[in-house]
């Protein structure tokens, strides 16, 4: 075969590799072997799990020919349970011929629920999931060049705000708002400010935040109805008085005098890239802080140039889940349609347009995919 044929040929089983690992994270499976630390057979692994031996052992077999799983003959007979390898033995009896199964524990600290930021397990049900929500309107799109509504993502709510609390919950109030202002936010934020969360989801980050700091006061837009629902009962149901929650078109900000300058500080997590009026949003935020008021946006690392994209070591990944998602969302509405691998270059252009003062690309501590934005209204808001 010629190189290329090779490389079809691995394409073709990293591609169904991704799919059997999205289902394995989907249904706890790593996450019951990282759990269970040694080798199991498949009668544990299926009690464990609770799930069906037959659906079980055939998923294995992807997992273990996709060297994700290792397969063990012998259990009793490993030196190092790290590094464990196929042992054969001609002379077994058939009962003592069983597969036992283990997840080495270097793969289940990227491949669990457990590894927090670190977690790419996570990522590998998104494209399985685009692939089901909005491929046929996705080749309509080639055709037509409209966008794709968000009826077309109705598990999408729930699978982003999964991925908020894999990048969040460890590193958001640890590591990521001391970085900012070189811990001066923080101290404002544990005085007592006004924050606004802009396309907030299930108001993962929100709550967090809400949580850490009871002296401040916060509140999340969004224009998806369901998502502000479930974010509205989190919030009462951890007791978060000072968490609050509204169905709103970021877009629209500009129109409502009663937001302007009224934050100290206002985020956007890989919100603004979907936006299909990115521009009217920034100019939205910029009238939304108060003077010396700060916003961060967190958004991918990537360049607004193809040609300097082509080393990232996620870009057909990141290419992918804009084509099917965060491009066509960004079509609608007669919209720009920016697509998440818009760019630094990009990014800032818009920023300096809306009006900031001042604004810094920084990288984003124990987090190599993301840049942090912080842009600052130094001034009276010019509108």
């Amino acid at each position: 075969m010629n190189d290329f044929s090779d490389k079809l040929i691995q394409i073709l089983n990293h591609g169904a590799l991704n799919l059997a690992l999205g289902l394995g994270y989907s249904l706890k499976i790593f996450d019951v072997m990282d759990e269970i630390g040694e080798p199991a057979d498949l009668e544990i692994l299926a009690k464990a799990t609770g799930l069906d031996n037959r659906y079980l052992k055939e998923w294995l077999g992807i997992m273990v020919t996709g060297e994700i799983i290792t397969l063990v003959a012998n259990p009793q007979n490993k030196k190092n349970p790290r590094q464990i390898i196929l042992a054969e033995k001609k002379d077994q009896e058939k009962d003592e011929e069983k597969e036992w199964y283990y997840l080495p524990p270097a793969h289940a600290d990227v491949l669990t629920r457990r590894a927090g930021n670190s977690n790419l397990g996570v990522y590998t049900q998104e494209t399985p999931l685009l692939t089901l929500s909005a491929m046929e309107a996705v080749q309509k799109g080639f055709l037509t060049g409209e966008g794709v509504s968000f009826d077309h993502y109705p598990q999408f709510q729930g699978f982003m705000s999964e991925l908020s609390n894999a990048k969040h919950k460890q590193v958001l109030i640890k590591d990521f708002l001391p970085s900012v202002e070189d811990g001066r936010l923080v101290k404002s934020l544990g005085q007592g400010i006004q924050v606004c969360d802009i396309g907030c989801g299930e108001g993962v980050a929100l709550i967090l935040m809400a949580k850490a700091f009871p002296n401040s006061r916060f509140l999340g837009l969004d224009n998806h109805e369901a998502a502000i629902s479930i974010a509205k009962k989190a919030a009462q149901n951890m007791g978060l008085p000072n968490a609050r929650f509204k169905i709103s078109d970021a877009a629209q900000i500009q129109g409502d005098r009663q937001m302007f300058q009224k934050f100290d500080y206002v985020t956007a997590f890989d919100a603004i890239h979907d936006q299909s009026h990115p521009t009217k949003v920034l100019e939205g935020i910029r009238a939304m802080l108060k003077p010396g008021g700060l916003f961060s946006m967190v958004d991918i690392k990537a360049s607004t140039r193809l040609a300097k994209n082509l080393d990232h070591p996620m870009g057909p990944f990141l290419y992918t889940v804009s084509l099917m998602h965060c491009m066509p969302v960004g079509l609608n509405d007669q919209g720009r349609g920016l697509g998440m691998m818009w760019g630094k270059e990009q990014a800032l252009t818009l920023l300096a347009r809306a009006g900031f003062d001042r604004v810094d690309a920084l990288k984003i501590p124990n987090d190599p995919f993301n840049l942090h934005f912080l842009a600052k209204a130094l001034t009276h808001s010019y509108k």
